[in-house]
């Protein structure tokens, strides 16, 4: 064959050839997805005991109940050793607060032994003390007072495979205007809800883990 006749053939079944990688590449992580983001206020739980103290009101901790799904086109694994869920609370207290657009208060929570399904649920805790101090002595009694937008990420692996935004388009907490305040929203085991809702929540990875 000659060289004339050999460049065309080479570069047609060079086309093919990445025409076919192109068609074989893997899709966008579509195993992971957030289906719903719950913002409600829930009464701090009580117990009956021999603890002699004086009984008072329960109070009202805010929760962010996250539903997402893991469902992988394969069979195995059947269970994720670690899954991290990033929480962003964007709280309504712009003014209150020397920051200017408002507090965000920001999570990590990691899941482990996670199965496959999709109605597996996170969630974090914000204690009545905090709102109060956040919101200038007088908590929000009503999920619209509190906050003005959530944000939540789904991780596994070192990357995020799945997000979702509460109100807005855009992953805001990204703009460097919101300054992060970590360690005030709660994971469930630090909080009076911890050996409630058990079968609920996805297994919290032990801090000894």
């Amino acid at each position: 064959m000659s060289l004339r006749k050999f460049v065309p053939l080479l570069l047609a079944v060079s086309v093919v050839s990445i025409t076919g990688a192109l068609a074989q590449a893997p899709a966008p992580n579509t195993e992971f997805k957030i289906t719903k983001v719950t913002p409600e206020f829930q009464d701090t739980p009580t117990a009956s005991g021999s603890y002699n103290k004086k009984s008072t009101r329960p109070q009202k901790w805010l929760e962010i109940d996250t539903t997402f799904e893991w469902q992988p086109r394969l069979k195995d694994p059947k269970y994720l050793d670690e899954v991290t869920v990033n929480y962003y609370i964007l709280l309504n207290n712009k003014g209150l607060v020397e920051d200017k657009e408002g507090t965000m208060l920001t999570a990590t929570v990691v899941h482990t032994d996670v199965g496959q399904g999709k109605d597996l649920h996170s969630a974090v805790f914000i204690s009545p003390r905090t709102l109060e101090k956040y919101f200038d002595g007088k908590a929000p009694t009503n999920p619209a007072q509190a906050i003005v937008d959530v944000g939540v990420t789904v991780s596994q692996g070192g990357q995020v495979v799945a997000d979702f935004i509460l109100k807005g388009r855009q992953p805001w907490w990204t703009n460097p205007v919101y300054k992060p305040t970590a360690g005030v929203a709660l994971s469930k085991s630090d909080t009076p809800f911890a050996n409630l809702a058990w079968d609920y929540f996805e297994p919290l990875k032990s801090k000894a883990q």
